[in-house]
């Protein structure tokens, strides 16, 4: 990890490369969560959904805070938490 002159923690190559399967694990669980017939949705906004996913994943993939990518995670999973929910 290096510091910048602000403060922030920024992510090595290392650190990002250690996060990465935990990410990929991540984007295709919450795939796979909103793909299930149990999850209360129609076919567009079953569409919608996975597109915002899949922009906020796109989004993500340029993040070198360390800070902000490990919120990230954490918002992945609160998401993949509510999905999970959402099918009992």
């Amino acid at each position: 990890m290096a510091k910048a002159g602000g403060g922030m923690i920024w992510a090595t190559a290392e650190d990002l490369a250690r996060s990465r399967p935990v990410v990929l694990s991540l984007y295709r669980q919450i795939l796979r969560a909103l793909n299930s017939p149990a999850l209360p949705l129609g076919h567009a906004a079953r569409l919608a959904k996975k597109a915002e996913c899949r922009a906020i994943f796109i989004f993500a993939a340029e993040e070198r805070s360390i800070h902000n990518i490990r919120d990230l995670l954490d918002a992945a999973r609160h998401t993949l938490g509510l999905l999970h929910r959402g099918r009992r």
